[in-house]
């Protein structure tokens, strides 16, 4: 499965010039006989992306060119064997990226000279994706978590269990260590990993083991500041903590051999120790926004907010997962047209407010429709 970090979507919005853009999100199923409607779901949200493109002005000569790879991915039984819970294509004339996430999308096609990106806010604000590593002896699983979801991605460039690593750093001393030979100097009994055994040549070797572990988490997690949850026996963690340096492992960890763990036993586990922690954040950012209520530091006008994201003054943004307020800005005049419906050009006001944020260093909270302050359409707590 692919991850997502908030570099991918600022990669997105970079994608400059003016024309069309085409944003597509749709939730997908892993397995069963489901499985073959993604591909369906899939060109039925493309003739949708068709008839916006006609309706922006494209000729469909230039449509076809748009949606050539889009199409043939389409008709690729491949593609859709290996889904996770949602997909989200993203098609200009620089080409068409998707990301599989554990993220069940709401079905979207939006049309504009802008990518569409506040659907994937979840995954990297407040209660954004969290990662467990499920580490043992015989096995290394990395998984990649949001709050109803998981996938276990890959981990490149690390060895698949304790023996592997040992192999990679001396393959006559692997030889020995599995065979139970007699290495120089005396005999030494295999060792085997959550033992419990004190023997530093056996902590040295964990360490090893969870450094070269730890490369490939520098590649599979694209951000630094996503939090890692570890799960493996008791002892193996502080050694893993202490060998890598991936900045938010916390302490809290699951502690047993996860192997005898599926991939949803350790989700649901992890999500009681990460849980509270998203819930803080948001909680100390909503009495921030009481606290400053009426003081001239907080907005609830989205004619106000838009035009205060777009110069960098808003601190902490709340925004309704699920929900498009449709316009356009007039950078120049530091003006918004909000409009009922979705019309050629039009963006969301929303997401154009968020990216802008989140640009700025803010922070941004996708919250269910119900929990944005004051029950409004965004909220804002401006920096000055």
């Amino acid at each position: 499965m692919d991850t997502l970090a908030i570099t991918d979507i600022q990669n997105l919005l970079s994608v400059g010039g003016t024309s069309s853009k085409v944003s597509i999100y749709l939730p997908t199923f892993r397995s069963g006989k489901e499985v073959e409607q993604n591909a369906i779901r899939f060109r039925n949200l493309l003739k949708q992306a068709e008839s916006g493109l006609r309706e922006a002005g494209e000729t469909q000569s230039r449509v076809d060119t748009l949606l050539k790879t889009a199409r043939e991915m389409a008709t690729d039984s491949m593609v859709w064997k290996y889904q996770s819970d949602g997909l989200a294509a993203f098609i200009s004339d620089e080409g068409t990226q998707t990301f599989r996430l554990p993220e069940h999308f709401r079905e979207l096609v939006v049309v504009s000279d802008r990518f569409h990106v506040k659907p994937l806010l979840p995954l990297v604000t407040s209660d954004g994706l969290f990662y467990v590593l499920a580490l043992s002896k015989n096995h290394v699983r990395l998984l990649q978590g949001s709050r109803h979801s998981v996938n276990e991605v890959p981990l490149p460039n690390s060895p698949g269990s304790l023996a592997e690593a040992l192999q990679f750093d001396d393959p006559e001393k692997q030889l020995q260590f599995h065979t139970g030979a007699q290495p120089r100097g005396g005999r030494r009994d295999a060792v085997f990993f959550g033992s419990g055994d004190n023997d530093p040549n056996v902590k040295d070797e964990l360490r090893r083991y969870c450094q070269q572990i730890d490369k490939g988490l520098k590649t599979a997690i694209p951000d630094p500041n996503a939090p890692l949850i570890l799960a493996g026996v008791e002892y193996i963690h502080p050694i893993f903590r202490d060998a890598v340096s991936h900045a938010k492992v916390l302490e809290d960890g699951l502690t047993g051999n996860p192997d005898d763990m599926s991939a949803q036993d350790l989700h649901s586990q992890a999500w009681t120790i990460i849980r509270p922690r998203f819930e803080q954040a948001r909680e100390r950012a909503i009495e921030r926004f009481q606290e400053l209520e009426g003081k001239g530091r907080t907005g609830t006008d989205l004619k106000e907010i838009v035009p205060a994201a777009r110069n960098g003054r808003v601190d902490a943004l709340f925004v309704p997962v699920g929900v498009q307020l449709w316009g356009q800005v007039d950078e120049d005049a530091g003006s918004i047209t909000l409009h009922k419906e979705h019309k050629p050009g039009d963006f969301d006001l929303l997401d154009y407010a968020a990216t802008h944020t989140l640009a700025a260093k803010g922070s941004v909270y996708a919250v269910d429709p119900n929990n944005v302050p004051n029950g409004k359409h965004a909220a804002a707590v401006y920096r000055y």
